[in-house]
Order: structure tokens, then C-alpha cells, then sequence
């Protein structure tokens, strides 16, 4: 057997061979996870800031989501979308049921829209964007006279793929991999002067707007929120025209923010919400859900994926839904949010705290960011920069007020040996 440092020098070497350089690496391979704690192959033991970039909602290794794909690993794993798979209907109700939601916004479930949802299961976050954009288009074709524009928010994130690069709010990932799709705009966000002007101007025909795609939470671009007034207009506006209202609830859906979708925090309902990341506790899945009325105009072969919704992802995500319903997360997240956003306030040079719950951005008044992130895993953190004056924050939903403490303690004295 290898011994650590061994085991490590391999993997960075495989990685340097065989592996495309789409990412900077850290020098560090974890390999045990348990809660918001990882373990690396040397066995230093680290408190998880990053969760798989918010993905492990449940904390690694979740004894409900090991033993649902224990038990589905000795039964059947794929057999594709033309036959019906176990735990994928009652994934889908599960998650049409959150969808239809109403919160008081401290995480406590008040009632139901009692709107219809249909779901469709994707691999990850840009295909279900890919598919709610689809959507809004079938939408436009049908309902709007052929309308296909789709405006998204600046600083907003949806995926790498071209369409939803596309729609990205963000000019430096618009760089290379032209011609990118037509159809796709971006204006401020929380600025309703500047998407009314946007709709107006867009034209007639196919040049018409059929969706507006919002983040509630910009996560990728700098943690920065939609004010709930904003939403609500948006949802008016959309109201009006006859808009889809697709909201992109990859990094905020399944109890991120507090409530099961960012959106029902603000009191409003959605035409069209992507997901991904949080749904399946790891496990690489992703959704899109539509109102009926939307969902309905899809036909067969409109849309697919040989992957989408296996009994391997399924099984996973029906038990991380049902074990985040269940342990009632959404309280946790929101106390716990509130905890880690004033230990955040209090560290030196941070200028403002940002975000809903556990999603959150510690803006600092120093150029430190990445400095941060790297002397963090010295000192046993997993942490995460967006640029070089943002750390972002998104633990597993489970983190304990201690964990977030010990985390803030380390963390300030990192930033005193660095500023």
C-alpha cells in the first residue's frame, strides 16, 4: 500500500498526464468524509466551508443517502428513460410538493401554492438550464407568437455549456468558444427600470422575450442577493407579458438559503426552476421543474438524457429530500446562517457579509482572498475565493455553530499573519 505522501505525488502526477487542465488544483486529496469534516489521504482532518461547492447538503456520508445506494447498488443501477425506474416518481413528487411551498421565511412550511409541477431529472446544473431554456422557448413558440429572447441578470452564472454561457451576465467568460447562441441579454440586477426597458426593446416575432432567468442569490459572480421587492416586480412583470419566470435554484435550491427554493422566500411562485447540486447529497444530479401548463407542451422527444434520473441518482436524491424534510434543515440553516454571517462581520478587513443562510460572501478590503484559501487548508479549513477579495462560504447545511466557530477562529488568525 502507499504510503500518503506517495499516494498523493501519484494522483497530482495521473492528474498532470491525463486529466484536461480545466482546474487549478490544490495540493491535497481527500479521501473520508463524515458531517462538514474531511479527511485527506494523509489523514489531517479539515472542517468543510465548500460542501463540493454546495453540494453536500447532508454532510459526507449521510447514513440515510449511503444506505439508499447501498441498497440500490445490489438491485438494479441503469436502464435508461424508456422504461419507468425505482424511487424516480416519488423523487419527483417529493420535489414537486417543495416547489409548491409557501414559508414564513425562517424555514417553517406554512402551506401549499397547490400549483401542479413536473420535473424533469438532468446530471447536473447547466443541463437543467439547458432544459428550463428550452422550456421558456417551447413556452414562447406556443403562447407568444414565436417569442425566444431570454434576458438574464449581470454578474448571474448558469453553466459552461454554450447556451447557458450565453445567458451567463459575465464578459470574461465570453472570451473564447464563439459564436455563442442568439437570443440572450443581460441587465443589472435588482434594477426593474432597466429589465422593463429590456422586455420593451427587444422587439417582435422570435426577437420577443419568452423567459427572464434570475439567481436569487448570484453565487458564482460575488454572493450578491436579489432584493425581495425586485423579485416581486419581476414576477409582476412576467405576470403582464406572459413571461416564463425561470429561476436558476442550482446553488440555492433544497434548503441553501433557508427555505426549499430561494424564491419562496420572497413570497413568489416561478414558471420554470432549475436545480442541481444540493438534490442528491453528492451524488451527481440535477433537475428542472415547470408549471404544468409549461411542463405539458413538452412531447416525447423533445428532450432527454440517457443518464437523467437513474436508479442510482434517484435513490440518492429521494433520500436526501426526505431526510432534509424530515430533520427540518431549514431552521438550522437559517440560524446557523445568521451565526456564521455575524463571525464573518467581526473578522478584520471584512467590509460587508453577503448572502441568505448558508450561502454566504465575506467581502474583504484587502487583496487576500486566495492567500486565504491556501493557508486555510494549513490550518485544516476548506475554503473558497471568488477573485482575489471574496470568500465564499457554503458548508454542508449540518454545520454546527462550534464548527463555525472553531472555522472563524482560524481563520482571523490567518488574516493577522497576512494583513
Amino acid at each position: 500500500m502507499q504510503n500518503a505522501d506517495t499516494k498523493l505525488e501519484s494522483a497530482i502526477a495521473l492528474d498532470s498526464a491525463y486529466v484536461v487542465p480545466t482546474f487549478s488544483r490544490y495540493g491535497v486529496e481527500f479521501v473520508k468524509g463524515d458531517g462538514a469534516v474531511l479527511v485527506d489521504s494523509a489523514g489531517k482532518r479539515y472542517l468543510d466551508f465548500l460542501a463540493g461547492i454546495g453540494v453536500v447538503s447532508l454532510g459526507h456520508r449521510h447514513p440515510a443517502v449511503a444506505s439508499a445506494l447501498h441498497d440500490q447498488i445490489d438491485r438494479v443501477w441503469q436502464t435508461s428513460n424508456y422504461f419507468h425506474e425505482e424511487h424516480r416518481g416519488e423523487l419527483a413528487k417529493a420535489v414537486a410538493q417543495l416547489l409548491a411551498t409557501t414559508t414564513d421565511g425562517l424555514g417553517h412550511v406554512t402551506g401549499s401554492t397547490g400549483t401542479d409541477w413536473k420535473v424533469f431529472f438532468s446530471n447536473s446544473g447547466a443541463e437543467s438550464n439547458e432544459g428550463a431554456f428550452k422550456f421558456a422557448r417551447r413556452w414562447g413558440e406556443v403562447k407568444l407568437g414565436g417569442a425566444s429572447g431570454i434576458i438574464s441578470a449581470k454578474k448571474s452564472f448558469h453553466g459552461r455549456t454554450l447556451a447557458t454561457l450565453a445567458a451567463t451576465g459575465q464578459d470574461k467568460f465570453h472570451q473564447s468558444f464563439g459564436p455563442y447562441p442568439p437570443g440572450f441579454s443581460s441587465v443589472a440586477l435588482n434594477d426593474i427600470d432597466a429589465l422593463v426597458a429590456a422586455v420593451d426593446g427587444a422587439g417582435d416575432g422570435a426577437d420577443a422575450i419568452c423567459g427572464i432567468v434570475l439567481e436569487c442569490v448570484q453565487g458564482e459572480g460575488g454572493v450578491w442577493p436579489a432584493d425581495f421587492d425586485y423579485l416581486r416586480q419581476v414576477r409582476e412583470l412576467c405576470d403582464d407579458r406572459g413571461i416564463a419566470l425561470i429561476v436558476d435554484e442550482v446553488q440555492t435550491g433544497f434548503f441553501r438559503t433557508g427555505a426549499p427554493f430561494s424564491y419562496q422566500l420572497a413570497g413568489i411562485e416561478a414558471d420554470i426552476v432549475s436545480m442541481a447540486k444540493g438534490i442528491a447529497d453528492g451524488f451527481p444530479m440535477g433537475a428542472v421543474a415547470a408549471r404544468a401548463e409549461i411542463a405539458d407542451l413538452m412531447k416525447p422527444g423533445d428532450h432527454g438524457s440517457t443518464f437523467g434520473g437513474n436508479a442510482l441518482a434517484a435513490a440518492a436524491g429521494r433520500a436526501t429530500v426526505e431526510a432534509l424534510v424530515s430533520e427540518d434543515i431549514g431552521e438550522h440553516v437559517i440560524a446557523a446562517g445568521k451565526h456564521l454571517s455575524r463571525r464573518l462581520e467581526a473578522l478584520p478587513h471584512v467590509t460587508e457579509v453577503r448572502g441568505r443562510g448558508l450561502l454566504r460572501g465575506a467581502q474583504f478590503d484587502v487583496s487576500i482572498a486566495n492567500e486565504l484559501v491556501e493557508k486555510g487548508l494549513e490550518a485544516g479549513l476548506v475554503l473558497n475565493h471568488i477573485g482575489d477579495s471574496i470568500l465564499r462560504f457554503l458548508p454542508p447545511l449540518v454545520v454546527s455553530y462550534e464548527q463555525i466557530d472553531t472555522m472563524a477562529e482560524r481563520l482571523e488568525a490567518i488574516i493577522d499573519t497576512l494583513a
